[in-house]
């Protein structure tokens, strides 16, 4: 028999990464980061808050707010384009699109708990917090099935270079530098392991011997040449009648997709 529950929110996280091409699978703790937790207002979450600042680590129970559906086999982002049960996968498509990640705990101001990387979006409802205890959360010798596979074949080196054209490291500094707009890592990340089509990854073949890449609101398209990646120029993401729509949704990125097609009518093909 089928039951509904209802759960609220304690909570939202607020970060600099809107885009879910942006938040990492796990949180990367090499790279610095600072997020925040701003419980809902009142001392009923501050009197709860108590003795958590004796803890390095904290659970993060929420929710995968821009998820609507799910699957029962999907395709993980790591490894080879091959399904998995969901159940044996860290996807947010989840029958209960539930989050649960482990995160750094700097600092408690009030109703704030200021966080270090995280794997979430901005906007991300929180349900609930559990200090992490090491001695009961963490098992490092267990397996972890078709992971540990993966795993070891990321620790090899990448399979393939990754250049520039000057017309796409022209696009890159633009981006960088009048935008601050940078995914070059993340595209680097991805492509040196494994340039072929991958839905997941959003990895396409186009027309010819040409290749493209989603990479939040821009594409990168690319092309092979034994184990060189080649980028050839970037490009915006969403078409020009949806950046000029006023009804449409908050688009990533508008104003410099605009500008960009101004600048590279070219590239827009």
């Amino acid at each position: 028999m089928s039951e509904k529950l209802t759960i609220t929110p304690i909570g939202y996280l607020r970060c600099a990464k809107s885009l879910k091409f942006n938040a990492r699978h796990q949180p990367n703790e090499s790279q610095s980061e600072t997020n925040v937790i701003e419980l809902l207002s009142g001392d009923i979450y501050q009197k709860a808050l108590l003795d958590l600042d004796g803890f390095d680590r904290i659970w993060l129970i929420g929710w995968f707010h821009l998820n609507q559906a799910w699957r029962p086999q999907v395709l993980p982002p790591r490894g080879p384009a091959k399904r998995r049960g969901v159940f044996a996968t860290r996807s947010p498509h989840r029958p209960n699109p539930i989050s649960i990640t482990p995160v750094q705990l700097l600092e408690i101001k009030k109703n704030k708990l200021i966080l270090g990387p995280c794997d979430l979006i901005d906007g991300t409802p929180i349900f609930d917090i559990k200090p992490y205890i090491p001695s009961y959360d963490s098992f490092p010798e267990a397996k972890a099935g078709w992971i540990d596979e993966v795993d070891a074949e990321l620790k090899a080196p990448p399979s393939y270079q990754i250049i520039y054209s000057p017309l796409a490291l022209e696009q890159r500094q633009w981006l960088s530098e009048k935008w601050s707009i940078d995914f070059s890592e993340r595209l680097q990340e991805i492509l040196s392991r494994d340039p072929s089509p991958h839905r997941t990854r959003r990895i396409r073949a186009r027309k010819g011997d040409l290749f493209d890449i989603g990479c939040g609101a821009w594409y990168a398209v690319f092309e092979i040449t034994g184990k060189t990646i080649t980028i050839l120029h970037l490009k915006p993401s969403f078409a020009l009648k949806f950046l000029n729509d006023p009804l449409r949704p908050v688009i990533p990125d508008k104003q410099a997709q605009l500008a960009f097609r101004a600048t590279w009518p070219e590239c827009l093909d």
